[in-house]
């Protein structure tokens, strides 16, 4: 049974049509999410004027993979929640539900973000016009109890093609794209803040890397090493791959 005063998050299950409470959260906290100061200021701004009633905007957050985005929203829950912050989880297959969901939710007090992850769409893929609705665009206005927040690995959510492109004309000094262009641009319009996220350079990675190992006693600069080995091994400096290989590292007895 959802209590929404004692559970803090909830998933849509779409086989059984019910959200599904988390009862184990992740406990990231702001502080622990090093080197994207700049994003984590205007998230939580956003959030803070969300909370208090005050205009606020639906977040994207997009950039390269393991760079804190999703981490950084569930930070904000951990936060917030204290006062009255809560958090539904939808998956991008499920977005045709979205109405539905929202209208579970909108009469209650607390005030819900609605958190989709890894957003991005094939060009074939219809289900992104429910999000459009949701967003912005419904006779309906969005309850000022829900906001959404998503996170994506690219801007333009939807796929763009060369021959499309090709159709962009020059009027005067401004550009004007084609319906195709303007259609996938639509999506990510809709979201009024856009946080951009970037692979780390090095000295922010290391420095991710020491601290989860606060109490390593052994001879840092080895370690510092290693973990640059084994990012270059992933193919990416962040957050994501220093946490592996904290993970994978393994101090032998002596």
């Amino acid at each position: 049974m959802l209590d929404w005063n004692t559970h803090l998050a909830a998933i849509w299950r779409q086989r059984q049509a019910y959200l599904r409470p988390v009862r184990q959260l992740d406990t990231i906290c702001l502080q622990d999410l090093i080197g994207i100061d700049a994003q984590k200021q205007r998230l939580v701004h956003n959030t803070q004027r969300f909370l208090v009633g005050q205009p606020e905007n639906t977040a994207l957050l997009w950039g390269a993979r393991g760079t804190g985005k999703s981490s950084l929203v569930k930070a904000i829950l951990n936060e917030f929640h204290p006062q009255g912050l809560r958090i539904v989880e939808v998956d991008k297959q499920d977005l045709v539900f979205l109405p539905e969901i929202v209208d579970s939710i909108r009469e209650l007090p607390q005030r819900f973000v609605v958190y989709c992850d890894d957003l991005s769409f094939s060009s074939d893929d219809s289900h992104y016009k429910s999000l459009k609705s949701v967003l912005e665009g419904s006779i309906e206005s969005r309850p000022e109890n829900i906001l959404l927040y998503a996170t994506s690995n690219s801007l333009h959510l939807l796929p763009e093609k060369m021959s499309e492109n090709l159709e962009t004309v020059l009027v005067g000094d401004e550009l004007h794209y084609p319906d195709a262009i303007e259609e996938k641009i639509s999506l990510s319009d809709r979201f009024g803040l856009w946080l951009a996220f970037y692979p780390q350079p090095m000295p922010t990675y290391l420095e991710i890397v020491d601290s989860y190992f606060k109490d390593y006693a052994g001879d840092r600069a080895e370690l510092h090493h290693a973990a640059l080995e084994f990012a270059h091994l992933r193919g990416a400096r962040s957050g994501r791959t220093a946490k592996q290989f904290y993970n994978s590292f393994v101090e032998l007895e002596p």
